[in-house]
């Protein structure tokens, strides 16, 4: 244990397996994201989401350099951000486990065309869509901040899904 707060100057950044240490154990809310460019579709189980503004309201979503959503989204003008109620494993496990590289994921889903033609998903219909204003180089996830453009929430869904739910689902490919 490095004590930080024990008048010890830091001298270095902490490794993956200290900041491991500081992180386990809190869990996060998943979401599916969606995006297209006009040509592709892209569309991915994300953990690294927060609000970063009340007024005005922003939402950052970060994607992994190594996903095909993000590709995508480099391209799109809106990502569709829907929440994951704790009985949509599936989807989870759809949009977490596959990869849009090898894997058609919205042909086995049910979904239809939002806003600028991003694809939003029927049956996750407490959603949000954002236009996109900056992309941010985060480390090897891009953040991507939103300004809402669009909502729709049904009421009564308060369990969400989230990262301790999901531990059997192995990613469809490394972050």
């Amino acid at each position: 244990m490095i004590g930080c707060c024990d008048n010890q100057t830091m001298t270095r950044p902490l490794s993956t397996e200290e900041f491991d240490a500081f992180i386990d154990g809190l869990d996060y809310p998943l979401f599916v994201v969606t995006t297209t460019d006009g040509e592709k579709r892209g569309g991915c189980l994300v953990g690294f989401a927060t609000q970063t503004s009340i007024d005005p309201p922003r939402l950052l979503i970060c994607l992994s350099e190594a996903n095909h959503t993000r590709r995508v989204a480099a391209g799109a003008t809106v990502l569709a951000v829907h929440v994951m109620g704790s009985d949509d494993h599936a989807a989870a496990e759809l949009f977490g486990g596959t990869t849009g590289d090898e894997v058609d994921k919205f042909a086995r889903v049910r979904w239809h065309p939002g806003p600028d033609g991003v694809p939003l998903l029927d049956d996750l219909p407490r959603r949000m869509v954002g236009g996109i204003l900056k992309p941010l180089p985060l480390g090897d996830h891009v953040g991507f901040l939103l300004e809402p453009i669009a909502e729709e929430v049904e009421e009564g869904e308060t369990d969400i899904l989230t990262l301790h739910d999901i531990d059997d689902v192995e990613p469809g490919h490394p972050a």
